[in-house]
This record gives structure tokens, sequence and C-alpha cells, in this order.
């Protein structure tokens, strides 16, 4: 009888629950992530990498390009650029920082972390066409 009880009040329990979550979400729907963009370029700092490979990223002269960085690890991450004047200053974890890639001439650019300087780190290509 007891036994009966408490499943009872257990599955009163996740009905409730349930129930609030569904109507919390139609009173609040969930707003879209300010990250969720459709163009430009993401990269996400996590475990020490950008996008788990360091990409080569690839832009075009006078093509301004948006670039995104986001740090989902749990340490502190920055991304700088010398050559482009890109520096985010240090992102804490679940900070990001918008810019825009944009050159006047073709060349390789490294960019890196310079508090992981050994694993994080890669190049951007501008090209001319």
């Amino acid at each position: 009888m007891i036994r009966n009880n408490i499943i009872a009040i257990i599955a009163i329990s996740f009905i409730t629950v349930g129930g609030l979550w569904g109507i919390g979400n139609l009173v609040n729907p969930p707003q879209p992530s300010s990250l969720d963009r459709r163009e430009g370029i993401l990269l996400v700092a996590k475990d020490n990498l950008f996008n788990e490979t360091n990409p080569t990223i690839y832009a075009k002269i006078d093509e301004p390009n948006k670039l995104t960085i986001v740090n989902k690890d749990l340490v502190r991450h920055d991304f700088i650029v010398e050559e482009l004047n890109i520096n985010t200053a240090i992102l804490s974890p679940e900070q990001d920082f918008v810019t825009a890639i944009a050159s006047e001439k073709a060349g390789e650019f490294e960019y890196y972390c310079s508090l992981h300087p050994a694993t994080m780190r890669g190049n951007i290509v501008v090209r001319d066409n």
C-alpha cells in the first residue's frame, strides 16, 4: 500500500514539473542564442584548441568577413592576429567577441591564443580572388 502511494506521488511530481515546464515555455519561449549566426566565421575555443583543429581561415581582399570567437572552455583564452590588428583581450568562459577580418593586401597571417601559444595557433589566408 505504501509502495503504491510512493509511486503515485512520484508520477504526480513528474507530471506537475513537466506541465509547469511546458507552460513556462509557452509564456516565455526560448530565445535563439546570440551566437546562432548564419554568416561569417565562428571559432570556438575549447580544450586548448580553436574548433578542435585550429583551422586555416580564408578571406578575400577588401571584403570584411565577420568573425566571432567564443570561449567554451573552462579556462581563459584570447585571440590575436597582430598583422590584422585583431585582439579580443582575455575571454572568460562563455564570453564571446565579434570582429571582422579585413585586409587590403593578400597574405598569410598567424592567429594564436597568447595564453596557450603552443596548442592554439593557426593561419588566416587573405586572397585577391
